[in-house]
């Protein structure tokens, strides 16, 4: 789909296009790492960092304010940046959101779209934001290219060119800069490569020139020079930890003392301020030896948060393919404070159902990009309708996500599947095994009657219990205890070893044991567990295996 404007849906479009050709490119860019240290993760930090944007923006999905939508990218970038690519990442991000924030102030009302001018004045602050976290500019970096897009957009924009077409040209001019990195800094040519950072700006304007335009354009894959790709220079060893920390509270004259001290523990360092956060907040950066020193070193000067310490070693096999954190993780869909409890504990990852509202496609896709996983096995249990399902299945899978779904039609078939889940066994056989367990769980449910009506199962009055197998009341009681040891009943009248009842908000503790005590006295040798979930609804979820 293609936009003649670069107003706030179609800003909203390149975050979503970004990631997706980040993730088709973070490979090629791990490859081409070598500077300010061979770690091989450049792609993978710039996909982390533009996912975390994508995501703190999409949820204002009705604003059709531009700078406020800018503001979010910026602001989601400088939270979940990673690596010093990250860092800078969110620097880019972070001057688009100044200038067009600056634009909206000088009209006195939201800002509706971005212009070539307004595009064009971005990337220049935004090379300005960069050489400020870095501390002094380096060429051919990722600055070097950032700084020709910025030069060539600001004459397109001259020119009256409309914005796709300054886009298109920053993105050219950034392709041009980024093959004449080799010849500006010595590691890049003595390795045979492009700069990484550089390579994956280019993804970005790419991405952003294909929104605009609907042309994607076809660029040959930058891979390290076949002669020289092993010459990797080995002169110095580099550091053992990188250290990442958001700071806050710190006053600006304090921010050069930290850089300074950083100098002295390692390299690398990058300090961003946080152009939405307000003043005195920062993302940091270095790589160190002695990360505790690097940790100290904040917090002599503010208060710090999301303390990231990793091990420099290895890198290339710290992340599955397409810079995913782990390789696999069960997501559970889950309603109340109880099950939350129940379903983490148990090793779930979570995703909240709301009140009377089904659980959209992009609630699904949110909740599997912060898993961190490469393969999601996902546990709907009766909050998500089919078509949602599929919908966040084929968004996922463009975004490199295995998703496994495990039909699940309630909490008690969705512990029943958790149970046996097991990361280690090949993911066909863990979603066959988690199936299983699922349909081997029978399960009903019990709800207040609100009204007098005639059920399948016979007349109901305000108040009464009623047992529901499938879409049918099968059970009227005089109050739920009774409703629910009707089902109980019921569901173990085909067999059954286990009883699982789930009580739901506002049902007392005598409920569960009621139905415990039915249980050990009607159904020997049958073992009863029960939870407070607190879901709303119905006041019971009843499962038997």
């Amino acid at each position: 789909m293609s936009a003649r404007r670069l107003d706030a849906p179609s800003l909203r479009r390149w975050a979503h296009t970004a990631v997706a050709d980040l993730i088709r490119h973070t490979d090629e860019i791990n490859r081409l790492n070598v500077f300010p240290v061979a770690d091989a993760d450049t792609g993978t930090n710039m996909l982390f960092t533009m996912r975390a944007a994508w995501a703190q923006a999409d949820v204002l999905a009705t604003v059709d304010d531009v700078a406020a939508l800018a503001a979010a990218l910026a602001d989601g970038a400088l939270r979940g940046a990673r690596g010093n690519s990250g860092v800078i990442l969110s620097q880019i991000l972070r001057g688009l959101a100044e200038v067009t924030g600056a634009a909206a102030a000088d009209r006195d009302g939201p800002l509706t779209d971005i212009d070539g001018a307004l595009f064009g004045a971005s990337l220049r602050h935004a090379a300005t934001l960069v050489v400020t976290s870095m501390g002094e500019p380096v060429p051919g970096t990722i600055l070097s290219v950032l700084q020709g897009a910025a030069a060539a957009a600001e004459q397109a924009a001259g020119d009256r060119c409309e914005v796709a077409e300054v886009v298109a040209a920053s993105a050219d001019a950034a392709a041009e800069a980024l093959d004449r990195t080799p010849t500006q800094l010595a590691v890049l040519a003595e390795a045979g490569v492009v700069d990484a950072g550089g390579r994956g700006l280019l993804v970005l304007l790419d991405a952003l020139s294909a929104t605009l335009s609907g042309q994607v354009c076809q660029r040959d894959a930058y891979l390290p020079a076949p002669a020289t790709a092993a010459a990797v220079p080995a002169a110095s060893r580099s550091p053992e930890f990188e250290v990442m920390y958001l700071l806050g509270d710190c006053e600006t004259d304090a921010v050069e003392k930290l850089r300074a001290r950083l100098d002295e523990l390692g390299e690398s360092v990058a300090i961003a301020a946080s152009g939405g956060a307000g003043a005195g907040h920062y993302s940091v950066h270095v790589h160190a030896d002695d990360a505790g020193a690097a940790v100290e070193a904040g917090l002599d000067v503010g208060r710090l948060s999301r303390i990231q310490i990793t091990s420099l070693a290895a890198t290339t096999d710290r992340h599955p393919a397409g810079g995913w954190s782990r390789e696999r993780a069960v997501l559970a869909v889950v309603d109340g404070d109880g099950a939350e409890r129940l379903f983490t504990g148990e090793g779930a990852q979570i995703l909240r159902a709301e009140p009377d509202l089904p659980v959209s496609a992009q609630q699904l896709l949110h909740a599997l990009v912060n898993t961190g996983a490469a393969q999601v096995m996902v546990l709907p249990n009766g909050y998500v309708a089919a078509e949602e399902l599929l919908a966040g299945w084929a968004v996922a899978s463009d975004w490199g996500i295995v998703m496994a779904p495990v039909p699940t039609g309630s909490m008690v078939q969705g512990l029943a599947a958790l149970a046996v889940h097991d990361a280690d066994r090949q993911l066909v056989d863990d979603g066959y095994t988690m199936a299983r367990a699922a349909a081997g769980a029978r399960y009903g449910s019990v709800r207040v009657a609100a009204v007098e009506a005639l059920t399948w199962a016979g007349a109901c009055k305000p108040g009464d219990g009623l047992g529901i197998a499938g879409d049918e009341v099968v059970i009227v009681g005089e109050d739920i205890v009774t409703a629910g040891a009707g089902l109980i009943d019921l569901l173990l009248g085909a067999g059954g070893e286990l009883v699982t009842v789930l009580t739901g908000d506002g049902v007392d503790d005598d409920v569960a044991e009621a139905l415990v005590n039915h249980v050990h006295h009607h159904h020997l040798g049958t073992e009863i567990v029960t939870f407070h979930t607190g879901h709303r609804g119905d006041a019971l979820l009843i499962g038997v295996e």
